[in-house]
């Protein structure tokens, strides 16, 4: 009997320690699975900054770290290119590359000693494939040297309402004092898309300069152009410092978004689902449409007459209609005579206590001036 209780005890020795071991490994994938998911989580979510905003008001739709000095890499060049265009009107113009745009490190355009490029190729080389010697070549093509292109850079970063940004070279390289902010960023941004010939830079995939054997094609890194709807630009960036960075440009039904991703792990597919939440959530609505305001009239056939926007105003709104906008209007009283059209005051619309749109009020009827009959 005691023997039969020992090989009964054993064998249910064997068994609970396999189930203590299959236990083990169960818990253990399970951690590592979580570790994995939390390790990648991590890389996505953590670091960085975004955000996204419409094109033509600026309205933010939603951000993170907006405000965080970063470094921005490559997506320098979209300020580079902006203020290029600002001094040169002519990019058919030839440059005779500089020594100093020879040889510069990182992704480059391979310029030579005694190359001459237009302004335009340069311009296409500089923000397809990220040209840093191509970069170098424009600056000093536009200024002496590279720290007064530098102060052109800055003093165009100041234009475009960019407050906490300094850069200090056309390209990007890493240098502690060369930062920006995804806020400033996107205004910049949003300023170089009012310029049709960066706009259609930038929403180029592949372009060919030269002839023969002297053909130079450019292709351009930014997938976005390829792989998301509505896609119309701009810029890719990355250095060990800056980590991923990611600027890029979508319109859908004639609302234009811009988003700024820095240090995005995976900032291809952060940029197409916060774009993809903006084109979701948002549509642009004239803010003003429908509305009206009573004038008064002095010595006129009638004592009052309707006002209304000279223009409605479009804007980004929540579809959800969640957001509660205050419209304020300041008007004079008119003297008649007058005709329709004449304006006669000022209607603001507030998005709390910020102003978001001002419009002209007009009259939408003549009124004639009250004669002496009229009188009586």
């Amino acid at each position: 009997m005691d023997n039969i209780h020992q090989n009964v005890y054993g064998k249910n020795k064997k068994r609970l320690r396999g189930v203590i071991w299959s236990a083990l490994l169960v818990l253990s994938f399970v951690c590592l699975s979580q570790l994995w998911d939390s390790v990648a989580f991590a890389k996505t979510n953590t670091a960085g900054a975004y955000i996204v905003i419409e094109r033509t008001s600026g309205r933010v739709l939603f951000s993170s770290n907006e405000n965080l000095k970063m470094y921005p890499a490559s997506t320098t060049k979209i300020l580079t290119t902006l203020t290029v265009l600002d001094k040169v009107k002519d990019i058919e113009q030839i440059v005779a590359i500089d020594d100093k745009a020879v040889g510069v490190e990182g992704s480059s355009i391979y310029l030579k000693k005694g190359d001459k490029r237009s302004v335009k190729e340069l311009l296409y080389g500089l923000m397809l494939r990220s040209g840093n010697d191509a970069a170098v070549a424009l600056a000093l093509y536009v200024s002496p040297d590279i720290e007064q292109f530098a102060k052109l850079m800055n003093d165009k970063a100041k234009e475009c309402g960019a407050e906490n940004s300094n850069f200090v070279n056309p390209n990007g390289l890493h240098d502690d004092n060369h930062y920006t902010t995804a806020s400033d960023l996107a205004k910049i941004s949003a300023a170089a898309m009012k310029n049709e010939t960066f706009r259609k830079i930038v929403s180029t995939k592949t372009i060919v300069f030269g002839e023969g054997e002297n053909k130079r094609y450019y292709t351009n890194k930014n997938k976005m152009l390829a792989t998301f709807e509505g896609a119309t630009g701009i810029k890719t960036g990355y250095t060990k410092n800056s980590g991923r960075c990611l600027v890029s440009s979508a319109m859908r039904d004639d609302m234009e978004l811009i988003c700024v991703v820095l240090n995005r792990y995976d900032m291809w597919n952060d940029s197409k689902n916060l774009l993809n939440r903006g084109f979701n959530e948002f549509e642009l609505k004239p803010l003003l449409e429908g509305y009206e305001k009573e004038v008064n009239v002095l010595k006129g056939k009638s004592v009052s007459c309707k006002a209304v926007p000279e223009n409605t105003g479009l804007y980004p709104v929540k579809k959800d209609g969640s957001d509660k906008f205050e419209i304020k209007a300041k008007v004079k009283t008119l003297k008649a005579p007058f005709k329709a059209g004449t304006e006669c005051g000022t209607v603001e619309v507030y998005d709390g206590n910020r102003l978001i749109y001002r419009q002209k009020l007009v009259t939408i009827n003549s009124v004639e001036k009250k004669s002496f009959f009229d009188r009586f």
